[in-house]
C-alpha cells in the first residue's frame, strides 16, 4: 500500500493534500480523486477509466499522476494546482450514464478544489455527462461550450518539445530525415505522427491495439510497424516517443535504446527514480514528459474562463521555449533534465504559492 500519510522529514517532498475514495454501489462506481497541491490554484487533472488489477494499483497510479499534474501545470505557467482521478473498471463494459453522473456528484462535493477532464478511457462526451452533476468539469465537447478533444494540443505540444530537443542535439528544430519511433498511436500518438510526417520525419510505430495501427496505416501506408515496445526500443531510431501508458523507461529498456532523444506524450515514463541518470549517462536526452505533454492541460484550462483555441494553441507553442530552458538549466547545473524540470516547477510553486499568505 502506498504511503499516503507518511511522516515528513526535512528535505522530503510535500504529501498529497487530499485523497478521496468514492463509491456508488448501485452504478458500480469505484473512484479515487487525489489532490496533490493547490498552491497555485484549484487542482486540475483528468479522469482515467482503467481496469486496474487492484485498489492498491489504482491508488499508486492516481498518487503519481496527481503529483505529475502539479508539476505540469506549474511549468505550463498556469495558475492551477495538480490533481487526478481514476475510475476502476473497464470503460468498454462498465461505463454508464449513472456511473459518470455519480462520479460528477463526488467531483462537485469538492466545491472547486478539483477540476476534472478527459484521460485514458474517458472522452469529451463523457465529460458532458459528468458536467450534468458538477460545475468543475473541463474538456467538454464544442457543442456544449467546451474545448473538445484535448489530444489535439497534447500532440502539438509534444511535437514542440521534440523540436526543442532536436535543436539541442542536432542544432536544428526540425525532424526532417530523422527516424522517430512512436509507441502508442491512440488519441495523442496518431496526431503526433501527423505532425512528424508533415515535418518530413520517418516514422515507425507500435500499439497493443491492432485496429489503431490499421487506422493509422490507412492514412499513412509509408509508416513502418514493429511488434511491440521491446522491438521499438531495439530499433534503429533517432527519437523514441512513448505515447502509451507510463513506465516505458526502465532498467531493461534504457540500456537497449539506440535513440539519442526520448520525447513522448505518455505520463510517468520513468519507471523509478534513477532512470533519468541512466539516460544521461548513456548520452540520451530526455525531454521530461510532464513538460512536453502539457498542451492538453493548457487546452482544457483555457476552457475555465471561456475557450479560445488560437489563444490556447499560442500558449502551447511556448512548450518549445520551456523545454529549451530546461535543457539549458540542466547543462548549467550539471543535472539531468528531469531534475532541472522538477526544480523549476518547485520554484514556481513555492514563489507564487507563498503569495497566498498576503491577505486581501
Amino acid at each position: 500500500m502506498p504511503n499516503v500519510f507518511g511522516s515528513l522529514h526535512k528535505g522530503t517532498e510535500p504529501r498529497h493534500e487530499q485523497v478521496v475514495f468514492c463509491q456508488d454501489e448501485a452504478s458500480g462506481l469505484r473512484a479515487i480523486i487525489a489532490v496533490y497541491s493547490t498552491a497555485l490554484g484549484p487542482a486540475l487533472g483528468g479522469t482515467r477509466f482503467y481496469p486496474y488489477g487492484s485498489e492498491e494499483e489504482a491508488l499508486a497510479d492516481v498518487l503519481n499522476l496527481s503529483r505529475g499534474m502539479a508539476y505540469k501545470n506549474a511549468l505550463a505557467g498556469l495558475d492551477l494546482g495538480g490533481g487526478k482521478a481514476v475510475i476502476i473498471g473497464d470503460p468498454a463494459t462498465d461505463k454508464s450514464e449513472a456511473l459518470l453522473r455519480a462520479y460528477g456528484r463526488f467531483v462537485q462535493s469538492l466545491n472547486g478544489r478539483y477540476y476534472t477532464a478527459c484521460d485514458v478511457g474517458t472522452f469529451s462526451e463523457d465529460m458532458d455527462i459528468v458536467a450534468r452533476e458538477s460545475r468543475f468539469v473541463t474538456g467538454r465537447t464544442v457543442a456544449h461550450g467546451g474545448a473538445g478533444d484535448s489530444s489535439i494540443l497534447t500532440a502539438f505540444g509534444t511535437y514542440q518539445g521534440m523540436r526543442a530537443a532536436a535543436e539541442h542535439v542536432w542544432g536544428s528544430p526540425s525532424l526532417r530525415g530523422r527516424r522517430v519511433g512512436v509507441e502508442g498511436v491512440g488519441k495523442v500518438g496518431h496526431r503526433l505522427v501527423e505532425h512528424l510526417r508533415e515535418d518530413g520525419a520517418e516514422v515507425v510505430v507500435c500499439d497493443v491495439n491492432e485496429s489503431a495501427v490499421e487506422r493509422l496505416r490507412a492514412r499513412h501506408p509509408e509508416v513502418d510497424v514493429v511488434a511491440d515496445r521491446d522491438a521499438m526500443v531495439h530499433a534503429d531510431l533517432d527519437v523514441y516517443a512513448p505515447c502509451a501508458l507510463g513506465g516505458s523507461l526502465n532498467d531493461d529498456t534504457v540500456p537497449a535504446l539506440t535513440a539519442k532523444i526520448v520525447c513522448g506524450a505518455a505520463n510517468n515514463q520513468l519507471a523509478h527514480t534513477g532512470i533519468e541518470k541512466q539516460l544521461a549517462d548513456r548520452g540520451v536526452l530526455y525531454a521530461p514528459d510532464y513538460v512536453v505533454n502539457a498542451g492538453g492541460v493548457i487546452q482544457v484550462a483555457d476552457e475555465i474562463h471561456g475557450f479560445d483555441f488560437e489563444r490556447a494553441r499560442s500558449r502551447a507553442t511556448g512548450i518549445f521555449e520551456t523545454t529549451k530552458k530546461i535543457f539549458e538549466l540542466a547543462a548549467d547545473e550539471g543535472v539531468p533534465p528531469a531534475v532541472a524540470a522538477d526544480r523549476l516547477a518547485e520554484r514556481r510553486m513555492s514563489e507564487i504559492g507563498r503569495l497566498r499568505s498576503i491577505l486581501l
